[in-house]
């Protein structure tokens, strides 16, 4: 048996093959200590007090000192001037048409899922660990465009450059520091759209189209068609504040911005309305409910394009997608805007920059439609769109795009290791605080002992069997809530997987079971709506919800009735070796 942890070993089985080459001196973050759930005075705050997503408090200077991660110990490059030469000799090494990283062996190990690993500490964000294929050696830190720098330090002086061409693992994408991540990551795209070389290059062109001279042999600068930003959200309203973001950089009268009264209206509240999330007292709702459903419009299926043109100094809100640098949509809008083309993705085919923002609300719609839009980005264009095939980059035509994409998560949740980025990718790494509980209140973890293969049923026979029912030989069994006196009601069940909810309704149903005796709620729903239900003094977890705040939350409940006692109130907890990660 090996000496290491579970949580240890499954991280490990998830990144694959990979050895730490070096380490930093440094030392680790702390978790703070949360404050202890009140079991009888201040029960409001009992409730969501103590959440590890919620961040440190910043105020004043402090709060604009987060940044994402990025180089330690290069003084030298915080005050660089940006200087359009190294983003262009950074983006023609990553992105140009003869990029200089795409080696078969570089490759090979990306997809022998052989990483090598570095671990560091970064004074702004904490400890973080690089991952780099084998034979590949990091590039500098992409500077910030001149021409965009300059409205940059006039706003934004203290907001972060990005990671270069690396994938961005950002664990620490909490609530209370959304904007500020937006921001930063939106110089970025906007810095990756208006490249020095591409506009270099894109000017040669004009300049022999307008001489009738023959256009140089070596330029080639351009995908299947003109979108090369992706950015992924949940809901209509989180579309508003990145197009916000994008403006930040762009601001009048230096830019020129058009239609910004139309994103008002399609992505703002209606005129006139109250958002009843935002102006409620705190404590009221959970901070992370009030920054994800702020301004209610939580419609999954929306997109819009956004054309930008640098050398104008212009940014075209509502651009047509053939026509836009950027597309910022929904997983269920983008595949709605496939299947009203025909089926057709070919503005999906040209992606080099992907973005996902709050990656964890993005689990609780369907996680098939993010894998389908995923899955489009590699593929040829069905359609010319009057492109000049001679200026296609070599490596979209070979299918190599996707050892070439960044990839930006945001997300406190889970790492993707499908993504392929031959740079790289780098994680922050995010230290749990413990769970907070009532004080008093006993809780009972059943550990099932299953594999991979069986977990699923094996969880829903003991819960079937040992928890709802009192097995006795020769027959299927009695209700041992129904049966026992204390768990006769007032039971609530929360179930992670909606999947497995349906199989324990489904099983309630066949049973014939009352569900006055139960409350059954999927974490999902729990998600959208954060009801408080009072009257619960039984608890059981089909298995350990995926957002540690709603194991807080729901243990809470009990104390909103003043007459409860903890000793009267019971939990149950499924848990596998699984569900360690």
């Amino acid at each position: 048996m090996s000496d290491r942890s579970l949580p240890e070993r499954a991280s490990e089985s998830l990144i694959g093959s990979w050895k730490v080459v070096e380490a930093e001196a440094g030392s680790p973050e702390e978790p703070s200590p949360s404050p202890k759930l009140n079991t009888r005075s201040s029960k409001k705050n009992a409730t969501f007090e103590g959440s590890d997503d919620v961040a440190p408090e910043l105020s004043g200077d402090d709060a604009t000192k987060y940044t994402a991660p990025e180089e330690e110990n290069n003084e030298d490059r915080d005050s660089a001037t940006g200087d359009a030469d190294d983003s262009q000799d950074l983006y023609e090494h990553h992105f140009g048409g003869s990029t200089i990283i795409l080696s078969d062996t570089v490759r090979d190990s990306v997809e022998s899922r052989s990483w090598n690993a570095s671990a560091s500490s970064f004074s702004k964000v904490g400890s973080v660990v690089t991952f780099v294929p084998s034979g590949f050696s990091l590039l500098q830190v992409m500077q910030i465009l001149k021409r965009l720098k300059e409205p940059f330090d006039e706003r934004q002086s203290k907001l972060p450059k990005a990671v270069g061409n690396r994938d961005l693992y950002h664990t620490h994408a909490s609530y209370a520091l959304s904007s500020i991540t937006r921001e930063a990551i939106s110089l970025h795209v906007l810095n990756h759209v208006s490249n020095a070389d591409v506009f270099s290059k894109m000017l040669s062109v004009s300049h022999a189209t307008k001489n009738k001279a023959p256009i140089p042999d070596d330029i080639q600068d351009q995908g299947f068609t003109r979108p090369s930003i992706l950015i992924l959200l949940p809901f209509r309203c989180s579309a508003l504040s990145w197009l916000d973001a994008l403006r930040t950089h762009t601001p009048p009268p230096t830019y020129q911005v058009e239609n910004i009264a139309r994103s008002r209206r399609e992505f703002g509240l209606p005129e006139g309305a109250v958002d009843k999330l935002a102006t409620a007292e705190p404590g009221t709702y959970p901070p992370d409910h009030v920054d994800i459903f702020k301004a209610r419009d939580i419609d999954e299926g929306f997109r819009v394009g956004v054309g930008i043109e640098v050398m104008r100094k212009s940014l075209r809100l509502f651009s047509e997608f053939y026509a836009s640098d950027i597309i910022i949509a929904s997983p269920l809008g983008s595949r709605q805007s496939i299947e009203k083309r025909s089926k057709s993705a070919d503005f999906l085919s040209s992606f080099e920059v992907l973005v996902m923002d709050q990656t964890d609300a993005l689990t609780m719609q369907s996680c098939q439609h993010v894998q389908f839009v995923v899955s489009q980005t590699d593929e040829h264009s069905k359609e010319s769109h009057d492109t000049d095939f001679s200026r296609i980059k070599p490596w979209y035509l070979e299918k190599h795009a996707a050892y070439l994409r960044q990839s930006i998560l945001l997300t406190a949740l889970f790492i993707n290791t499908s993504l392929k980025n031959v740079a790289g990718k780098l994680s922050t790494k995010r230290q749990w605080s413990p769970v907070q509980v009532p004080d008093e209140l006993e809780q009972n973890f059943i550990q099932l002992d299953c594999t991979m293969k069986d977990e699923p049923d094996k969880r829903f026979a003991h819960f079937t069997t040992q928890i709802i029912m009192i097995p006795i030989v020769g027959t299927y069994g009695l209700p041992a809530i129904l049966k026992s006196a204390v768990q006769s009601a007032n039971t609530a069940n929360l179930t992670p997987s909606s999947l497995d909810f349906i199989r324990v309704q489904n099983h309630f149903r066949k049973q014939a079971l009352s569900f006055t005796a139960f409350v059954l709620v999927s974490e999902r729903f729990h998600f959208y709506r954060r009801y408080k239900i009072r009257g619960i003094r039984n608890l059981v977890f089909y298995g350990p919800p995926d957002h540690s705040i709603f194991y807080t939350e729901l243990l809470s409940y009990p104390l909103l009735d003043e007459e409860v006692e903890l000793a009267d109130v019971t939990c149950k907890v499924l848990y596998s070796r699984y569900d360690w990660f």
